[in-house]
């Protein structure tokens, strides 16, 4: 599901402190509705330099989160520290441009205004934006940088608690919200024995999960982060599992339209894929830190 606003975690940054260099002119790309990258006007070394005329300050790299930041995004609320995704994410695609962690300053900016039209006083913006259409209609992503797997929550108490794969739900009451991918995630994986109920909001999915009439929620694990951690007390994550028929929900630095650093930043998304930082970073944060195992058949 597309983040409407529910709120949804050892630092990277000095470790990969290169040179501006590493952002040497290649094609431009802006992502477009998938989050793929299209081709534009070359990108020039100044303009990905750390003097970069396209920076929101000379100098100096502005990156904008919500607050509070939500585990495992961030730690503590604290986006400066290095730990938690995002965070590692955000000095990772730093160091690529040439930035010392110390360059980097950070900024508040509320979920919802980020994707609204205007200028920005930031040159990226690292919040689990979800890349749609509609919001890139105002606004330039990157390539994505992280990439929604389905997620499976249940209650502590539940007597689905351990399992360890996808055939031990077949006979869960499972309950997915309406307009996601979810409902065919259920139905094409796990292939239950009884129909998912459907549910118009969370908080309907959670109300239902506490009351006893399902035994487990089925969204995307951004969503299953941010309800293990913020909405209920006994909540368990029990796994996450891959879903590929359905369009992948990925998430992408969101910078102002035309930004001249949009071409930089895909680069340097480019350069930590093909380098398998992100993947480690990914392992850390949001498989070994937050503990949530592969969900198999």
């Amino acid at each position: 599901m597309t983040r409407a606003r529910i709120a949804l975690a050892a630092s990277v940054g000095a470790a990969l402190v290169l040179t501006a260099s590493a952002c040497a002119p290649q094609p431009s790309s802006t992502a477009n509705a998938a989050g793929s990258p299209s081709t534009g006007t070359s990108a020039t070394a100044a303009a990905c330099s750390t003097s970069s005329p396209n920076l929101y300050k000379p100098g100096q790299l502005t990156v904008a989160t919500d607050s509070p930041a939500y585990s495992p995004w961030f730690d503590n609320n604290n986006p400066s520290d290095g730990k938690g995704f995002e965070s590692a994410v955000a000095y990772a695609v730093a160091g690529k441009l040439g930035f010392s962690k110390s360059q980097v300053k950070w900024v508040v900016e509320p979920f919802d205004n980020s994707y609204a039209p205007g200028a920005k006083n930031f040159d990226f913006d690292i919040n689990e934006i979800s890349v749609t259409p509609q919001r890139a209609q105002a606004v330039d992503f990157s390539t994505g940088y992280y990439t929604a797997d389905q997620g499976v929550l249940v209650l502590n108490s539940s007597k689905y608690a351990k399992a360890t794969s996808l055939a031990e739900l077949k006979g869960a009451r499972i309950g997915v919200q309406v307009a996601t991918t979810s409902y065919q995630a259920v139905q094409d994986e796990i292939k239950p024995s009884r129909t998912p109920s459907v549910y118009n909001t969370t908080n309907d999915e959670v109300n239902a999960l506490q009351d006893g009439q399902i035994d487990a929620i089925v969204t995307d694990m951004p969503t299953v982060f941010y309800l293990a951690s913020a909405e209920l007390s006994h909540g368990k994550i029990l796994g996450e599992f891959n879903y590929d028929s359905g369009t992948p929900e990925q998430f992408g630095l969101l910078l102002k339209k035309g930004s001249g650093l949009t071409s930089c930043v895909d680069q340097a998304i480019a350069g930590l894929k093909s380098d398998g930082t992100l993947a480690k970073i990914t392992d850390q944060w949001l498989s070994a830190s937050a503990d949530v195992p592969h969900l198999k058949q």
